[in-house]
């Protein structure tokens, strides 16, 4: 027993390559093309997201944006890397990384059809935590500026990567296979979640905003519920992201300029992309196929990476959150800023319950008018959290 837990107080993260990049600029990517509408579509139709302002070209013509509309959440689909690359800077051997959370700050500027962000990316720095996860596990922030074809900000996101020893979390087995058999639903079962989600549709599809004044703290938001999630689920989550479809972005860094995002980051030659392969078969860094991405669909590959079985994104648990706040708060309403901690992926089988309350209202706020601050927090079919978050909301005065 003393020889396991010397053991385990010596497992260490090799950060030697990492400590050089803290503060630095890195990630020198970019699609190539502006989103269209089928962009958009394709993102809340994975993310089950049916507002009609984001889909339904006649709702969205008589509404008050005059056409299709991008939702705040899409934002993080304009990007390569989906906000995770500039926490993932420098190799640490045999590790792996899942998201640990989002911050989000807004500008005002919505996404339309026809628009091209342009990111610009730093690797903010990192804490170490002694986690039951995986022991030693390094807390990463990377920040993600956004930046449309007008040189107007968009948005600015702050993402929490967690990087960890593939060893240690297949050794304490928080994840074990045995602990996360798929759950087989029940007709009546699936009959009540339709119910819920058909009620939660129906409940602001017209998409009228609450008034400030009306709102009470305490006042709850309707429930919501995604899934059961599979792996169907998680691959059309995957390919609505457009940089996992082929070509569709590029490296751009200056001549001479070392990019650390583009090197080995020390996962498992199983979860890495072939770079060079891939110029014939583009499989190869799909996200889908092959790369670290390729366990959320491949329960052999999650397992020896330590989460037991297919598994959610972290990206998609964050658009959930926004999308959710914003079908509540109307045409009107808009989401200033944002922040969330992930406590655990969105597994195969499970079903995710979203609810969320009003627990303040400012006068007077940072962004010039009156907001109201939401929490939300989803839970799975057992009542574990995952999610937890607050966002600052703009809604009609």
């Amino acid at each position: 027993m003393a020889a396991e837990s010397a053991n385990e107080a010596a497992a260490t993260l090799d950060l030697s390559d990492v400590d050089q990049w803290v503060g630095k600029r890195i990630i020198y990517a970019e699609l190539w093309n502006a989103c269209n509408e089928t962009d958009i579509r394709r993102w809340v139709q994975a993310m089950d997201y049916p507002n009609p302002i984001h889909w339904d070209e006649e709702f969205a013509r008589a509404s008050s944006f005059g056409g299709l509309v991008a939702p705040q959440s899409f934002a993080v689909a304009m990007d390569y890397g989906h906000g995770a690359h500039p926490a993932c800077v420098g190799k640490i051997p045999g590790s792996h990384l899942i998201f640990g959370g989002e911050e989000w700050w807004f500008y005002g500027n919505r996404i339309r059809p026809g628009d091209k962000l342009t990111q610009e990316r730093r690797f903010d720095g990192y804490k170490v935590s002694d986690t039951k996860f995986a022991g030693p596990t390094m807390f990463a922030r990377g920040d993600t500026m956004h930046t449309n074809q007008h040189g107007a900000l968009v948005a600015k996101e702050r993402s929490t990567a967690i990087r960890y020893l593939i060893s240690e979390a297949v050794k304490r087995g928080m994840y074990d296979k045995k602990q996360r058999t798929p759950k087989r639903w029940t007709a009546a079962e699936l009959e009540e979640i339709q119910r819920i989600r058909m009620e939660w549709i129906l409940s602001n599809r017209e998409g009228r905003s609450p008034r400030f004044a009306e709102l009470k703290i305490g006042d709850k938001l309707p429930r919501r519920v995604i899934g059961p999630h599979s792996v169907v689920s998680f691959a059309l989550e995957c390919r609505a992201h457009r940089q996992n479809v082929w070509g569709t972005w590029r490296w751009n860094a200056p001549e001479g300029v070392h990019d650390p995002a583009r090197e080995d980051a020390g996962f498992d030659k199983n979860m890495s992309y072939d770079h060079d392969a891939a110029k014939i078969d583009p499989r190869k860094k799909d996200g889908l196929y092959y790369g670290p991405s390729s366990g959320h669909i491949n329960s052999d590959k999650a397992e020896k990476i330590g989460m037991g079985g297919a598994y959610g994104y972290g990206a998609s648990m964050g658009a959930w959150f926004h999308d959710t706040i914003a079908y509540w708060a109307g045409h009107q309403g808009y989401i200033w800023h944002s922040q969330t901690q992930f406590r655990s992926p969105a597994f195969e089988g499970d079903v995710t319950y979203i609810e969320g309350e009003v627990i303040d209202k400012l006068d007077t706020s940072a962004f010039g008018m009156p907001t109201v601050q939401v929490q939300l927090k989803m839970k799975t079919q057992d009542g574990e959290t995952i999610l937890s978050g607050k966002a600052e909301v703009q809604v009609a005065y």
